[in-house]
C-alpha cells in the first residue's frame, strides 16, 4: 500500500510537470497536494514497517518529536490545501471569465507558499507543546506513530492547559479551512443551480467531483480519529481509523483524481508510453 501511495502521487507529480495541457492553477494544486501526501506517508509508514521487519517497537525521544512535527507538518499542509482547491473551483465556476486574472500565478504560488508557512506554525506549536511535557522511565504508546494526543495521555505531568490548547489549534488551523470549503461549495451549488441546461449542470459539478470525494474522505476520517477518541478511550479502535488517513486516503487520492479526470488520464498514459 505504501509502495502504490508513492508511485500514484509521483506519477500525478510527473503528468502535470510534463504536460502543457495540465499547467493550469487546478493541476498545480493537485501535484502539491500529491506531493503533502507523499510526506504525509512517509512521515509515519516507513518506521511502522521497519518495526514490523525487526520486531522492535521502539523509538527513540528525538525521533518521536520528529515525527510528531512532520506528522502535523503534512497534514496540515493537506487540509489547507484542499481548503485552495475549493477557492480555485469556487473561481472557476462563479467566476469563469475572470478565472484566468484572479487565478494568476503568482496568487496560486503565494497560496501555496502561505499553506506551506501555516502548516510550518501549526507544527512547531505540536512540538513545543510535546517537548515541555515529562514522562516517567517506560512509556508505551498505543499506536504506530507518535500522536499528540496520545502522548498528553502518557505524560506523567498535567495536560489540562495543553489539551485546550491544542484543540483550539486543531480548531483554528482544521475549522477554518473547513469552513471555507464549505461557504466555496455552499456558493458553486447555488451558481449551478442557476445552469439552465442539465448538461450544463452536470458539466460545471463534475469539474468538482474529484475533489469533494478527497474532502469527503479526509475529514471523515480525521473527525472520526478525534471524535472517538474524545468519547471513546480505546487505543485500538483511533490506531485502526488514524490508518485509514494516514494511509489509505493519501493512496486513494491519485486514484481518485485520474479516474475522473480524463486531462489526467491521458496525462498519465503518454507519460507511461514515453517511458516504454
Amino acid at each position: 500500500m505504501y509502495l502504490v501511495t508513492m508511485l500514484g502521487n509521483l506519477l500525478i507529480i510527473l503528468a502535470v510537470s510534463s504536460d502543457s495541457h495540465l499547467h493550469t492553477p487546478m493541476y498545480f494544486f493537485l501535484s502539491n497536494l500529491s506531493l503533502a501526501d507523499i510526506g504525509f506517508s512517509t512521515t509515519t509508514i516507513p518506521k511502522m514497517l521497519v518495526n514490523i521487519q525487526t520486531h522492535s517497537k521502539s523509538i527513540t525521544y528525538a525521533g518521536c518529536l520528529t515525527q510528531v512535527s512532520f506528522f502535523f507538518l503534512f497534514g496540515c499542509l493537506d487540509n489547507l490545501l484542499l481548503a485552495v482547491m475549493a477557492y480555485d473551483r469556487f473561481v472557476a465556476i462563479c467566476h469563469p471569465l475572470k478565472y484566468s486574472v484572479i487565478m494568476n500565478p503568482f496568487l496560486c504560488g503565494l497560496l501555496v507558499l502561505m499553506s506551506f508557512f501555516g502548516s510550518l506554525l501549526d507544527s512547531q506549536i505540536h512540538f513545543l507543546m510535546v517537548s515541555q511535557l515529562t514522562f516517567c522511565t517506560e512509556v508505551e504508546i498505543h499506536h504506530f506513530f507518535c500522536d499528540s494526543l496520545q502522548l498528553f495521555h502518557l505524560a506523567c505531568s498535567d495536560t489540562s492547559i495543553h489539551t485546550i490548547l491544542m484543540y483550539f489549534i486543531v480548531t483554528i488551523f482544521g475549522g477554518v479551512p473547513l469552513s471555507g470549503i464549505f461557504c466555496s461549495y455552499t456558493r458553486i451549488v447555488s451558481s449551478i443551480l442557476r445552469v439552465p441546461s442539465t448538461c450544463g449542470k452536470y458539466k460545471a459539478f463534475s469539474t468538482c467531483g474529484s475533489h469533494l470525494s478527497v474532502v469527503f474522505l479526509f475529514y471523515g476520517t480525521a473527525l472520526g480519529v478525534y471524535l472517538s477518541s474524545a468519547v471513546s478511550h480505546s487505543p485500538r479502535k483511533g490506531a485502526v481509523t488514524s490508518v485509514m488517513y494516514a494511509l489509505v486516503v493519501p493512496m486513494l487520492n491519485p486514484f481518485i483524481y485520474s479516474l475522473r479526470n480524463g486531462d489526467v488520464k491521458r496525462a498519465v498514459q503518454r507519460l507511461l508510453n514515453r517511458s516504454v
